[in-house]
């Protein structure tokens, strides 16, 4: 599921990353019995596997959770956050964009298998047993 564009209540008043996107949301959780696993399949980073230690974690380029080497992806592009059988997938109001289903997100449901490309980097999530 991919909404877009984001709500007017929802868009920061200044630039830059807004701090309410940032937040603590402490309802995320890893669940018990899976491993959740973000593969990189095109991309500078080809065959890096980054596997969840907390259940949310930001993607970018430099002093992010999952650090990806892509010149066309922001500092904090993106963010994951676990909630249950799937993981919410966030723009941080990135320059070139989140695209899932080839399609540009600002919010997206993301499942098992499910794929998304931020800059030219396409990462697979994985839902994968303990």
């Amino acid at each position: 599921m991919v909404i877009s564009p984001l709500p007017s209540f929802a868009r920061a008043s200044s630039g830059g990353v807004s701090t309410l996107l940032l937040e603590e949301d402490d309802t995320a959780q890893l669940p018990a019995t899976k491993a959740i696993v973000l593969t990189v399949i095109a991309g500078p980073d080809k065959g890096t596997v980054h596997k969840f230690a907390k259940p949310r974690v930001i993607i970018g380029r430099e002093g992010s959770d999952f650090d990806l080497q892509d010149h066309e992806i922001s500092r904090h592009h993106c963010i994951l956050e676990v909630r249950g059988d799937y993981v919410h997938l966030r723009d941080l109001e990135s320059t070139n964009g989140t695209f899932y289903e080839e399609e540009r997100a600002r919010v997206a449901m993301l499942s098992n298998n499910s794929e998304f490309r931020i800059g030219t980097t396409v990462l697979r999530l994985t839902f994968e047993p303990k």
